[in-house]
């Protein structure tokens, strides 16, 4: 696929078909993910894959419990303040989260070597190079799962899901959990989220906020 199309196409799917991701396909996947800059060119970027069904359900049990808490506590304050295309995805992907892990059969848990912690409170800005790099690396995966037709949704760890599972997958010290990121093959009636239609020139700017890009 042309690398602007599989662009056009790439959406977070939240709904996929039991279609096993053949092994070459999803490692070709992956190894995209080692064309992205890294910090200090280092690549220290891990992919535990898990392919049982049982063990991604042990693996993700910590998220049901968290999503029900969201549901019954942010997401019922904060409707009334949010953009309506943010309440859409947030009514849809919330009652997803587990099952979407799941329903593929293909969950990918990617580590990414981080010095320096906690993680949110860098000493400076520079520390977080590496967590920087980790979402040059799965951009690259969600382009290449795009161009081979496939499709991807992923998590961030909240609360006790990363030590959840760094704990069961037996991570080292020194690497953290980027996401949970399933990847699968889209369900014929999966939803695709609606992108917000803008001008890219009327964000773009030239030398100063107020200076937009002249078009050409």
């Amino acid at each position: 696929m042309d690398f602007y199309a599989a662009l056009d196409v790439r959406r977070t799917i939240r709904d996929f078909t039991e279609e096993p991701v053949a092994e070459e396909t999803l490692r070709k996947v992956l190894a995209a993910a080692f064309k992205a800059p890294t910090n200090d060119h280092l690549r220290q970027l891990e992919f535990v894959v898990v392919r049982d069904r049982a063990e991604i359900l042990r693996l993700t049990a910590t998220v049901a419990a968290n999503t029900e808490a969201i549901q019954q506590t942010f997401l019922k304050a904060n409707a009334a303040d949010m953009d309506g295309d943010e309440h859409a995805m947030f009514v849809d992907a919330l009652p997803k989260q587990q099952r979407m892990l799941a329903q593929s059969g293909c969950l990918i848990l990617p580590f990414f070597r981080q010095i320096g912690c906690p993680l949110c409170r860098p000493a400076e800005q520079s520390g977080l190079n590496y967590f920087a790099s980790a979402w040059c690396a799965l951009e690259n995966v969600f382009l290449a799962a795009a161009a081979e037709g496939l499709a991807c949704a992923f998590r961030i760890p909240i609360a006790d899901e990363s030590a959840h599972v760094k704990r069961l997958v037996g991570a080292p010290e020194g690497y953290e959990l980027a996401c949970f990121l399933t990847i699968g093959h889209p369900a014929p009636n999966a939803i695709r989220p609606r992108q917000k239609p803008l001008d890219p020139d009327c964000h773009i700017h030239l030398g100063a906020w107020q200076r937009p890009m002249p078009r050409v």
